[in-house]
């Protein structure tokens, strides 16, 4: 039996391929490994030198459901504040929206935390780290991730 797995590459429903693949690679600074556009397979793979993290596949209309079973969100760690600074910075410049107003702690007291935002499909999605956040929690003795 298995008792070690990591998590491999995500998949996701996209609405507009093109659309996704601009904000994943702008936002997460990911790279475009190949896209497959033939007939009724639309499709992209994007990530990091010799390593897989997102496909985005054109197969779904309308937008996430955080109300229906499946995923709450999808999470990626930063190495550290400076970067997660750098991103909400880029966030901001492309408009997108930003719950909490900002770079928020996972709970009261606690120094990890993080930006938590939407794709342009209503996914849900956080970027954190793990220590270096200084900033009030917006919900006291709560998750901040579970109040997208």
């Amino acid at each position: 039996m298995a008792t070690a797995l990591q998590t491999g590459h995500v998949g996701l429903n996209v609405t507009e391929l093109d659309r996704s693949i601009d904000f994943y690679c702008q936002v997460f600074g990911l790279g475009l490994f190949g896209k497959t556009d033939s007939g009724d397979w639309r499709y992209a793979r994007l990530g990091r030198p010799e390593e897989l993290v997102l496909t985005l596949w054109e197969q779904s209309s309308g937008r996430f459901d955080g109300g229906s079973p499946g995923l709450h969100h999808l999470s990626f760690e930063a190495p550290g504040i400076e970067e997660l600074e750098a991103i909400e910075a880029r966030l901001r410049e492309l408009g997108v929206a930003i719950r909490h107003d900002g770079i928020v702690p996972h709970g009261t007291g606690r120094e990890s935390g993080g930006l938590f935002f939407e794709d342009p499909d209503g996914t849900r999605l956080e970027i954190y780290v793990t220590e270096g956040v200084t900033a009030p929690a917006p919900h006291e003795n709560a998750p901040t991730c579970g109040f997208f």
